[in-house]
């Protein structure tokens, strides 16, 4: 085995290991341990993450963020790789701290020079487009931490009650129109909840807080659907769109699945909402102006009424 895809095959061993000792590498490649602390030398030299353990029972761990061995990459997959990293600029924050930034300085640096030509070329000519949000990177990062590891976070969130305390076990995180939401079982009001990140003032991974694997099933895609059927009393929401009242929710996380298109265009979205959550559904069609109408229920078009209204008002 050469030399260089030795040390490749050595960063993929010691990934898959906690803590590692120069004889077990020996042993395992069959060389000697000279050549294998050779080896561990030159791999930290050029950043890989490793610290010698003194005393009995000593050896090597490999830090917390670990390096991945190196990933040939097609000429097309790169310019993909490279503006996918980008898009996360458009972003006020993410929960990835500097590692978006940091990773496609890399992979641009390292680029063939035809190819960093090709990608300049495209430069502020093709862009994963995202209104720009501002919110606390902290809060995302530990949101995402607690995601990945299974915890539970105490936050204090900002809401029309005013600011509350809660102790929230996150299911994961998307991002719609620029925003950052997280669902989340809430310990406080002992339902799954939609917390905004930007109404979030503080979140600290709480250890001490029991996490409940029975909650552990869900995803971004799911989180609520389980708990609708809880309601006891339910409305059947009905609203015709127009061609882009169909382009505008389609894409919609609560509306997607339920809109029927028409052959011209325009459609039908039918779903069963919570009447506790009937303002919350109503403004989310709102926004949409004439390009929707909703059929039901009553209260539904009351609603848009009042709303309607007070718009008037202002402008009298």
């Amino acid at each position: 085995m050469i030399k260089s895809q030795r040390l490749i095959r050595l960063m993929m061993v010691i990934n898959a290991k906690k803590s590692f000792t120069v004889r077990e590498l020996a042993d395992e490649f069959g060389l000697s341990p000279r050549t294998i602390t050779r080896d561990l030398q030159e791999l930290s030299e050029v950043g890989f993450p490793i610290y010698t353990v003194q005393g009995r029972g000593g050896g090597y761990r490999l830090l917390q963020e670990r390096m991945l061995p190196p990933i040939a990459f097609s000429e097309n997959e790169a310019v993909a790789v490279f503006f996918a990293c980008q898009s996360l600029q458009y972003f006020g924050s993410v929960p990835f701290d500097e590692s978006a930034a940091s990773a496609i300085h890399k992979f641009y640096h390292y680029l063939p020079i035809d190819a960093k030509e090709q990608i300049d070329r495209l430069r502020n000519r093709v862009v994963i487009w995202n209104p720009r949000r501002t919110m606390s990177a902290d809060c995302l990062q530990t949101l995402l931490q607690a995601i990945m590891n299974n915890n539970v976070v105490t936050i204090t969130y900002k809401s029309s009650d005013g600011e509350t305390q809660r102790d929230i076990q996150p299911v994961g995180l998307f991002s719609s129109e620029g925003y950052w939401y997280c669902p989340a079982y809430c310990f406080l009001r002992r339902t799954y909840r939609l917390f905004r990140a930007d109404r979030i003032g503080f979140a600290s991974l709480n250890n001490a807080f029991p996490y409940r694997q029975d909650l552990s099933g869900r995803s971004v895609f799911d989180w609520i659907t389980p708990d609708l059927t809880r309601f006891d009393f339910q409305y059947d929401l009905i609203v015709e769109l127009r061609e882009e009242g169909v382009r505008s929710l389609e894409t919609n996380v609560w509306f997607g699945s339920h809109i029927e298109v028409h052959e011209d265009g325009g459609g039908t979205l039918r779903i069963r909402i919570p009447a506790q959550k009937i303002e919350f559904f109503v403004d989310l069609v709102w926004q949409l102006g004439g390009e929707a109408m909703i059929v039901e229920p009553a209260e539904a078009i009351d609603y848009i009424k009042q709303k309607i209204e007070t718009v008037r008002q202002r402008y009298l």
